[in-house]
């Protein structure tokens, strides 16, 4: 067993929060071997919040964040970042676009989770473009952020199956459930340092993740 001590964890967030809960349940639970040190969010009416301080966890609200520019805001998440002395930064359903110059900051050990199979629809709407093109295949994608949009090393997939009749609430619903599985898991591997950037790319156990991990849902997420 690891005597290191846990990794100090910021998630970010902007509305409900539902990966939060998940990763920080685990968090709790001693599955992940990490603290929550603050939930930050750009919104002081993000749900969220709520859930987060319920759980005891500490939060924040950027200063700024709705009436001024990316540049402020992010002056304002470098100092939360900074004083809690954070080792790892989760964004879960964090609606702000990062500079490339804060993303450098954070390289390595800054993650998102993007509700498709990466990279195959990037940025918003992802469950109805799939729906749209008819896919009978959907799912969600944990990756380390990088400044280029949704494109940073995919490190774990789930798939789910597109079923007749499904709409963007049914199809969302079903992504989202196995979100609350990889996301804790991608983070678990991190604290427990399996899992790192190097040479600007995933490494899991000392092997390059060329292709993302997959974790196949289809015969069991029908729900």
């Amino acid at each position: 067993m690891s005597t290191r001590a846990p990794l100090e964890a910021a998630i970010l967030i902007s509305g409900r929060g539902s990966n939060l809960m998940a990763i920080a349940r685990e968090c709790l639970a001693g599955h992940i071997a990490a603290r929550v040190a603050v939930v930050i969010s750009d919104r002081a009416d993000a749900p969220g919040l709520a859930g987060a301080r319920e759980l005891g966890l500490e939060t924040a609200v950027l200063k700024s964040a709705e009436s001024a520019g990316g540049a402020a805001l992010e002056v304002s998440l470098a100092a939360v970042l900074e004083a809690h002395g954070c080792d790892v930064i989760a964004l879960a359903g964090f609606m702000r676009i990062l500079s490339g110059p804060f993303v450098a900051r954070y390289l390595g050990r800054m993650f998102n989770i993007h509700p498709s199979l990466l990279p195959g629809y990037r940025g918003l709407h992802t469950h109805r473009r799939v729906l749209e093109a008819h896919d009978t295949v959907h799912g969600a994608s944990v990756h380390f952020v990088t400044a280029e949009l949704d494109a940073g090393p995919v490190v774990l997939q789930s798939r789910v199956a597109v079923m007749p009749g499904d709409t963007e609430a049914t199809l969302s619903a079903r992504v989202q459930a196995t979100e609350h599985i990889i996301y804790p898991r991608v983070l678990g591997w991190f604290a427990e340092r399996r899992l790192v950037w190097r040479d600007g790319a995933a490494w899991l156990d000392g092997r390059r993740l060329d292709t993302p991990i997959v974790e196949d849902f289809r015969a069991t997420a029908r729900s």
